[in-house]
């Protein structure tokens, strides 16, 4: 199938872009790949709807995007940005296509891996919004926030550095802190919730396992497009006997 990809940010895009053609691989075969496009539109337009909190703004920007991708074949649709998830509710039932939401697809890796009270990084819109909470909590899953002051210092570190790809050791280690106060909360694992997260915290360096939002979504539409595929291929064999 051919993944269509609604860019937000470059280095979080960018990020799931090279998953999804590194990874593909392993469904796909040595140095191969399913159909990739994306569109973008201007970040600076995306970062002034997020801080105007405007998600039916944030959505229409979204569907313009799901419409050129459309309308050059592409068969499903993400979005490598957590926050515009807060203008899915605005989005999902007029979208040309169907969409894998990041933070669904975060929740199932949390199940699989058998985690019970999880942290939450990202934006202070995303932390703000219940995305992510009623997710988990659909799955039996429970969640822990940044306190309002780590919101506001992660917000900055995100939008200041991370988006533009710097990373700096003090924007690492105050994400490490913030991590290892919500292990001593009792979480078990925490979700990079900022596409650019990613960038800087990892198994390596962080107090928790990390659940990493955006290879896990490059991931998900890596095995959809295969198990589409697989389809594809197994009603090609069923179907000889009827061919003359």
């Amino acid at each position: 199938m051919h993944i269509g990809i609604v860019g937000v940010s470059a280095e979080g895009a960018a990020l799931c872009y090279r998953t999804i053609c590194i990874e593909g691989s392993e469904y796909c075969g040595p140095g191969a790949h399913p159909e990739v496009s994306m569109h973008t539109f201007s970040f600076a337009e995306y970062r002034r709807l997020s801080e105007q909190e405007d998600w039916p703004a944030t959505a229409e920007l979204m569907l313009a995007s799901a419409r050129k991708l459309a309308s050059i074949g592409a068969d499903f649709l993400i979005c490598p940005a957590n926050t515009p998830h807060c203008a899915f509710p605005f989005l999902e039932s007029r979208s040309p296509l169907p969409w894998l939401h990041i933070a669904a697809v975060v929740a199932d890796e949390a199940v699989r891996r058998g985690f019970l009270r999880i942290g939450i990084l990202g934006t202070r819109y995303l932390v703000d919004s219940n995305i992510y909470p009623d997710y988990l909590a659909a799955r039996g899953l429970e969640c822990l926030r940044p306190t309002a002051a780590e919101r506001d210092r992660i917000n900055r570190f995100i939008y200041d550095e991370l988006v533009r790809g710097i990373c700096t050791p003090e924007s690492t280690v105050y994400h490490q802190q913030v991590i290892a106060r919500m292990k001593d909360e009792g979480a078990d694992a925490v979700v990079l919730g900022c596409t650019e997260i990613p960038l800087i915290i990892n198994d390596d360096n962080s107090a928790l396992p990390t659940l990493d939002s955006t290879r896990l979504l490059a991931r998900a539409a890596l095995r959809h497009a295969a198990q589409a595929a697989r389809k594809d291929d197994a009603s090609v064999v069923e179907r000889p006997t009827s061919i003359r």
